[in-house]
């Protein structure tokens, strides 16, 4: 099993079931809060790899529900410097094993990586955001 680096909006209740689904599947987990990290234009970039820049936002945030931020019309460096100036923008969470990183939680993408539990269960959307209570998680190590 894997050692997880994974940056979270604390509160988050996505956040807490995929922390879940990630425990349950016997992964150990260093949490950090992802808008208290202070972050590079590139150090976050790595976590995007090859997707499109308009795959790197939080479509929950509040500047892109409203408009204000439009992903699809934003270049890499552009859209770097709104994150690092408003981390909400970044699509979460952000994970670490060694060197690879991933940003989200498609749920065939992180088993095709790290594996999850065979029947968690899980076929909800872990990504967008439901407005739901905090989820209680399992005891995890958090780190600042």
């Amino acid at each position: 099993m894997a050692t997880i680096l994974f940056y979270e909006k604390p509160g988050c209740a996505n956040n807490a079931r995929q922390k879940h689904l990630l425990l349950e599947a016997g992964h150990e987990l260093i949490v950090r809060n992802l808008l208290e990290t202070r972050w590079t234009a590139e150090d976050l970039r790595a976590f995007f790899g090859e997707r499109p820049v308009s795959e790197w936002f939080n479509r929950a945030a509040p500047r892109v529900k409203s408009g204000e931020v439009v992903p699809e019309a934003l270049g890499e460096q552009e859209a770097l410097a709104l994150m690092l100036e408003d981390p909400l923008l970044i699509r979460r969470p952000l994970m670490q094993v060694g060197e690879r990183r991933e940003a989200g939680f498609d749920t065939q993408r992180v088993h095709d990586w790290i594996g999850l539990a065979p029947s968690t269960g899980e076929t909800a959307n872990l990504e967008q955001c439901r407005r739901a209570e905090h989820c209680p998680t399992p005891a995890v190590k958090h780190s600042v």
